[in-house]
């Protein structure tokens, strides 16, 4: 029995292959050395290919780099959208805050856990994007800021008395320890004398939403009580 000739490629297809291959390159790229610190010249010779195709695929290099930061910053939007609105319908109107947390973390840091090395260069790209004053904040608002509204929204309802400053300001220190855990930076390793390691997402997952919701409550019950102080 005569084996099937395998099918061609198309060129759309060889052209989105050739595409995810820059990709990848940039991505590994842009997450060690940053925006500024990567040319053009750099990404070819890491994927392989001639500069003056880069050029084919994008305008310039910043529109190479949002298409980087694109390509998994919706993934990571949706899963935790889809998280956060399971566990709303689970809760029955009565959500926690570590509840909500795990749904918003938890959801994301199994990426970098399952997702192969791909997703962990992108998680030094994001804590890079989530540092730079004025343009990267513009991407996050971009690709973020429905999924961070829907879990403000929780804690708001897991925290009714709770001023809304202080739920911003505990979301944003939720940042600062997503931000740095992905940034992956070592330090934790030399001050733990090896005990604790950046690269051990799953030691972060177990952790980190129980501890940031003791924070939200911790803080929102000492203003509570020290607002029915000052009223007498």
């Amino acid at each position: 029995m005569t084996e099937a000739k395998p099918k061609r490629r198309t060129k759309a297809q060889q052209r989105a292959e050739t595409l995810e291959v820059i990709l990848d390159a940039a991505e590994y790229l842009f997450s060690q050395r940053g925006l500024y610190g990567v040319t053009l010249k750099d990404v070819a010779q890491q994927a392989d290919v001639h500069t003056s195709l880069l050029h084919y695929y994008f305008d310039d290099k910043k529109a190479m780099f949002d298409a980087v930061f694109a390509r998994r910053a919706h993934v990571t939007a949706d899963k935790r959208m889809a998280a956060l609105d399971r566990y709303a319908g689970e809760c029955r109107g009565k959500p926690t805050v570590e509840g909500a947390l795990r749904a918003f973390l938890d959801t994301d840091l199994d990426l970098y856990i399952q997702g192969g090395e791909g997703w962990r260069n992108f998680a030094g790209l994001g804590a890079q994007v989530a540092m730079a004053p004025v343009w990267g904040a513009k991407l996050f608002d971009e690709h973020f800021d429905p999924v961070v509204l829907k879990l403000i929204g929780l804690l708001k309802q897991a925290l009714p008395e709770c001023p809304e400053e202080d739920i911003f300001w505990g979301y944003h220190f939720v940042t600062g320890a997503l931000v740095m855990t992905l940034a992956r930076t070592g330090r934790i390793d030399q001050l733990s004398q090896g005990l604790c390691k950046s690269e051990d997402f799953p030691a972060v997952k177990a952790r980190m939403a129980r501890f940031l919701a003791f924070g939200f409550e911790g803080i929102c019950r000492d203003r509570a009580e020290a607002r029915a102080a000052a009223a007498g």
